[in-house]
């Protein structure tokens, strides 16, 4: 299963994008069931796509990440591309169509 960077501090987030062209941002709080029900799914899915790495943040220790990419609410999920977002999903995420527009970004980046 895909490992998962812990992102705890905004700089650390910052970082891992400059530091990574593809990278999948996860954003969850603690007492979200739903939360911790989509992270496991999403670590098997990405385990198809080797280059994204996949970053995960608490937003209720890194507060500040709402205002950076304007979140609401949680989960939320951002693939980003040389610090870009691309691809954003939220709460209820449908991971067949997820892995479909995932799929299409990445072929065409894979290139």
């Amino acid at each position: 299963m895909r490992k998962v960077n812990e992102l705890t501090t905004l700089k650390m987030v910052e970082e891992f994008l400059e530091n990574h062209e593809l990278s999948f941002l996860y954003v969850s709080t603690p007492e979200c069931s739903t939360c911790h029900a989509i992270l496991p799914k999403l670590r098997e899915l990405l385990d198809h796509y080797p280059l994204i790495h996949l970053g995960h943040i608490d937003a209720c220790k890194v507060e500040e990440v709402a205002g950076k990419f304007l979140i609401l609410t949680a989960p939320i999920m951002l693939f980003m591309i040389d610090q870009k977002e691309y691809l954003r999903e939220d709460r209820y995420v449908r991971f067949d169509r997820l892995k479909e527009k995932l799929e299409q970004i990445y072929e065409m980046y894979t290139r």
